[in-house]
């Protein structure tokens, strides 16, 4: 694992990451890997914002995981940061490598540079495998979500 990197997307690696969500089961439903530019509008979004940070994992060179973080302030916490991290994705063949961990641990050190209070992330409910990822790492089901698609 001494191998592992983490840094900032690149647009060169769009089709890369696109492809990590895409290549499990509820990614394969909703993604059009096959027409980048709706991703690549979405990727000059992220970088240009301060308070977000794509990551790109790689082992040797190639890119294996990826997770956005995002930092948010608010008021209550007393007006403390929070870091969210979501679309997490380690490519299947390293899956159980320890490698998600590794970079789940990158964030939350991150999250403490930029001075967070918190920690969050929310996972599809019908993703057991990493709620029992998740809860291993020391995070706590707290909250239950809901979404409205528009």
């Amino acid at each position: 694992m001494t191998d592992l990197t983490v840094r900032r997307a690149r647009r060169e690696d769009v089709t890369a990451l696109v492809a990590l969500i895409a290549a499990d089961q509820l990614g394969a439903g909703r993604e059009t890997p096959d027409d980048p530019a709706p991703y690549l509008a979405a990727f000059a979004a992220i970088d240009a914002d301060p308070n977000q940070y794509l990551a790109v994992a790689e082992l040797n060179g190639e890119p294996i995981g990826t997770l956005q973080l995002t930092y948010l302030p608010g008021l209550s916490h007393r007006g403390g940061w929070r870091a969210q991290i979501e679309a997490v994705r380690i490519a299947e063949a390293h899956r159980g490598s320890g490698l998600g961990s590794a970079l789940i641990e990158w964030a939350i050190g991150r999250a403490r540079e930029r001075g967070c209070r918190m920690v969050q992330l929310t996972s599809n409910a019908t993703r057991d495998d990493a709620h029992r990822f998740y809860t291993r790492l020391g995070f706590v089901p707290s909250h239950v979500g809901f979404k409205l698609p528009l």
